[in-house]
């Protein structure tokens, strides 16, 4: 009986620590995926590290926010679901339209070739996630 807990445990352990392994390295290719949709799509009004201060700033009306103070806006706290409806267009949409986005159809699941039922809005949904969470992670 010994020898097969201990088995056990070992395999228990085993496991625990590949799906430790399995998640850290998935995070860190969530966390490099949010990246580059800020990078492609963020960057050139926002700035590279997100201070407001990107090449196409100084061309628009209005000013560019920095992205790094959101949480210190808005009592520490990141707000998560905000950020996802501005960056998805279901928020700040007045009469005139809005200055975001001007990513055009990047966050349009509409707009994506047809991956199957549903298969464009989890793609969506997804860049839009791993977008918020970027910024999230670069927060002052």
């Amino acid at each position: 009986m010994t020898e097969f807990r201990s088995k056990l445990i070992h395999i228990t352990i085993f496991v625990c620590l590949a799906i430790g392994l399995i998640t850290h390295e998935g995070f860190a290719q969530a966390d490099e995926i949010g990246r580059l949709e800020y990078v492609y799509n963020c960057s050139a009004c926002h700035g590279e590290n997100g201070h407001g201060d990107g090449p196409v700033a100084g061309y628009l009306n209005v000013d560019t926010p920095s992205l790094t103070t959101l949480a210190q806006q808005n009592d520490g706290m990141f707000p998560l679901l905000r950020i996802i409806q501005i960056i998805d267009g279901r928020s700040g949409v007045g009469p005139h339209g809005t200055i975001m986005p001007v990513w055009g159809e990047r966050f349009i699941a509409s707009e994506i070739e047809d991956r199957g039922p549903y298969g464009a809005e989890i793609v969506v949904r997804g860049r839009v996630l791993s977008l918020a969470r970027y910024l999230e992670s670069i927060q002052e």
